[in-house]
């Protein structure tokens, strides 16, 4: 028996790729909208509650209001904006994150999407203070380099229309250390302390990495970077979506350069461990439209519904 679903604000990045996703399944139909309807709140509740799996590609706080349309207990929700991402009764859309993590997607009709660069995070930091490496009271600090997609249909469009030198250089943002996804790179990470985090903006379409720098002497005593490399390998060992690359692997830099844009069109995250002999950078890349947004959206929809997890991806 095939699924309905609906994608509650489908024209814009997330909503649309999504859609692409689920074009190609013959599991699923889509349940559409009709374009003059698309602010019809009365159609839009019809539709979120004739879904199996409704997806809210919307604002925050129009995301919300979606939510209290849905009065069927069978629809599950899953929310690409960050709403609802820290918000106690709704699971956290990221398989990966811990070994029951699967069972909760599957048992819940709420479940938030991870943000792009808080995947990336997420992904680096969890396994490490999980295994007591990385004390929850370090402070940590982040940078992440990332397409300008990730900023939505306006940013896309001036970064395509051209003219303004001021994009040809890297733009870094949220200088007001306030940026919307370090909450939930906080609480689920385990982390103590809010991380201190730097996105930047590139002139490419898509592609994330997210760098964390740290000191070995700050990290459990006796901790190495083969040990830390041993940790991502354990955790990460069954996942189909995350590759753990070899320590200071040298086929990393092209030409002495990271390529940001190695994953993109997939689902995968690569993770890296570089180091001397007293500091380590740790680096994870990821899609910004796939497996940081609407890949990790159709992964959540595949777990919550029991079907292969890689279907579709």
């Amino acid at each position: 028996m095939g699924y309905h679903a609906f994608v509650d604000g489908q024209e814009g990045t997330t909503g649309l790729r999504i859609h692409e996703y689920l074009a190609q399944r013959d599991d699923i139909e889509v349940l559409r909208i009709d374009a003059d309807k698309r602010k019809d709140v009365a159609e839009r509740a019809r539709l979120l509650n004739a879904a199996d799996v409704a997806f809210l590609c919307l604002p925050d706080a129009a995301a919300r209001e979606a939510a209290a349309l849905v009065t069927n207990p069978n629809t599950c929700l899953i929310d690409a904006s960050t709403a609802h991402r820290t918000a106690p009764g709704w699971a956290f859309g990221l398989p990966e994150l811990a070994p029951s993590q699967r069972a909760l997607i599957r048992a819940s009709k709420r479940i938030s999407n991870p943000g792009c660069h808080a995947s990336a995070f997420i992904l680096l930091l969890r396994p490490l203070v999980d295994a007591g490496l990385v004390p929850a009271a370090l402070p940590v600090t982040a940078t992440s380099i990332t397409g300008y997609s990730g900023g939505g249909k306006k940013m896309i469009e001036q970064y395509e229309a051209g003219g303004d030198a001021h994009l040809d250089s890297p733009r870094p943002y949220a200088l007001s250390l306030a940026h919307k996804h370090v909450p939930e790179m906080t609480a689920h990470t385990g982390l103590a302390v809010r991380p201190i985090f730097m996105p930047i903006v590139g002139k490419f379409y898509k592609g994330l990495s997210v760098s964390v720098p740290l000191h070995l002497s700050q990290l459990r005593s006796n901790a190495t970077a083969a040990y830390v490399q041993a940790a991502f390998e354990q955790r990460y060992a069954d996942e189909r979506f995350i590759r753990v690359m070899p320590l200071h692997d040298a086929q990393a830099p092209t030409d002495g350069y990271f390529d940001v844009q190695a994953c993109n069109d997939t689902n995968r995250v690569d993770i890296f461990v570089f180091a001397n002999e007293a500091q380590l950078i740790l680096m994870a890349r990821l899609d910004n439209l796939g497996k940081g947004a609407s890949g990790a959206a159709v992964q959540s929809m595949n777990v919550h519904l029991g079907l292969d997890e890689g279907k579709g991806l």
